[in-house]
This record gives C-alpha cells, sequence and structure tokens, in this order.
C-alpha cells in the first residue's frame, strides 16, 4: 500500500500529492483542513457551497486552491449516484458524482467528507477519471460506471483511493451489507459484526475488490480515516456539521 507525501509547494496547508506510478503528465492534489480562511466547524479551507458555510468564504478557499490548478475545476453538484460526465464536454455545475476527461488542464474534483474519493488514469497518461464513492455510490456502480466513460480497459488504469472514513469507524445497519452481498457474495468479508447488531464496513476494501473486478489491479492509498484524524480531515460522521475536502486530477 503506497503512501503520500504533502506537496512541497502548497506551504503549510498539509495537502496531500497522491504517491502513484503515474504518466509524467498526471497531476493530482488532495486538500486538507489546512490553508483556508473559514471559522467554526467549518476551519479552515472548506470548499462545499452547501454545508452552510459563509460563500463569499467559500468563494476565497476555492480561489486559493486553483492557484495550484490549470483553471477553475469543474464543480459537481454530487448527489450520492453513478452518474459520470465528460468534463471537457460539460459546462456549468452538472449534477453527477463523477467525471472524466481527455483535454489538458481540464481539472476534475470531487468533494468528500467520509465518503471515498477515487482517482483514475490510464497508463499512457490520455484520460483521468474522478468519483464520489460513498457507500450508495458504490454500491450502484459509480466506479464501474467511470471506468466504462473513461473507455479503457481495466489493466491499462491506475486508480488511488483518497482520505475517507476508515474501516474501524463506518458502522453501518444489515441492510447495507445485505445489498453489497446480494451483489458480490465475496463482498461480506469487508464487514466485521458489532456486539450492538451493527456493522463495521471496509469502504476502501470494497472499492479495491470492484476495481479488481474490472481489472484494475493497481491501486493505491487507502490508508487514511477521516474520522480518526481530526486535525487534517473533514467528517460528516464525526461531526455532522462540518466542511468539504477536494479530491482533485488533471492531464497537464
Amino acid at each position: 500500500m503506497a503512501n503520500c507525501n504533502v506537496d512541497p509547494k502548497p506551504e503549510g496547508k498539509d495537502w496531500i500529492i497522491p504517491d502513484w506510478p503515474t504518466p509524467r503528465n498526471v497531476r493530482a492534489l488532495i486538500t486538507t483542513r489546512k490553508g483556508g480562511v473559514s471559522v467554526g466547524p467549518y476551519e479552515a479551507l472548506n470548499v462545499g457551497e452547501l454545508v452552510g458555510d459563509n460563500p463569499d468564504i467559500v468563494a476565497e478557499n476555492r480561489a486559493r486552491i486553483r492557484l495550484h490548478l490549470p483553471g477553475e475545476p469543474v464543480w459537481l453538484r454530487q448527489v450520492h449516484g453513478n452518474k459520470v460526465i465528460v468534463a471537457d464536454m460539460t459546462a456549468g455545475v452538472p449534477e453527477a458524482d463523477a467525471s472524466v476527461a481527455r483535454k489538458k488542464g481540464v481539472a476534475l474534483v470531487v468533494q468528500t467528507a467520509d465518503c471515498l474519493p477515487v482517482l483514475l488514469c490510464d497508463v499512457d497518461g490520455a484520460v483521468v477519471g474522478a468519483a464520489h464513492a460513498g457507500w450508495r455510490g458504490l454500491s450502484s456502480g459509480v466506479i464501474e460506471n467511470t471506468v466504462q466513460a473513461m473507455g479503457v480497459t481495466g489493466s491499462r488504469l491506475l486508480a488511488f483511493l483518497g482520505p475517507a472514513i476508515g474501516p474501524d469507524n463506518f458502522e453501518v445497519g444489515s441492510e447495507v451489507r445485505e445489498i453489497f452481498v446480494a451483489q458480490d457474495g465475496g463482498a461480506a468479508t469487508h464487514f466485521r459484526k458489532k456486539e450492538n447488531g451493527k456493522w463495521l464496513a471496509d469502504l476502501y476494501g470494497l472499492a479495491r475488490r470492484r476495481l479488481m473486478a474490472l481489472g484494475v489491479t493497481r491501486v493505491f492509498g487507502g490508508d487514511f480515516c477521516t474520522v480518526a484524524d481530526v486535525d487534517r480531515f473533514f467528517s460528516y460522521r464525526r461531526d455532522g456539521i462540518t466542511g468539504r475536502m477536494a479530491t482533485l486530477i488533471w492531464l497537464e
């Protein structure tokens, strides 16, 4: 499992540069709580416009991120679904939970605060993808749809799993487990039963399993926990009212 290193360029922000063996023209960046101007439960780098934070402050936070990007990223109106858009040909803020791009300089972005951000690229550096994969999106095929939209066989793809709720903190009801197990009996290995009758779900493990089924065997990251790391990450499960991180990828 690969680790991540803090990007030396945005000093003091504690942002994450994914450590994965991508082509040189593939760039990726994951923000943390650090480096913004939000206050209170949104402190400090909240990029979410729909979580109750001051819109002007969110705009300033986004502007700070944009300084490290080729341009304004293609923001999505995420709904925990499985729709994928081609960002090269999209205007406005589309309702979707994943996007792909083949054009240089088009930055893809997903917002998270416990859900799993999944980054994808091909070995030739010709196409990139980003997916917002909470348990609902994951179970409804958001990763599969993203890979299909990229138009590349799984054996020629690499994936990086960004900061999400870890397997020791993601408590779900039996109905969530039943959804995954009904689709794939082997998914049961990624659930641990608790004494209270609930289950602990391994979102990273479930995502890896789906990627493997698509032939994506080179999977990196997946060693974070947004709930446990209070200083670094926003977490909806932990705090309720909170901000959102941004996970971005683009072709240089």
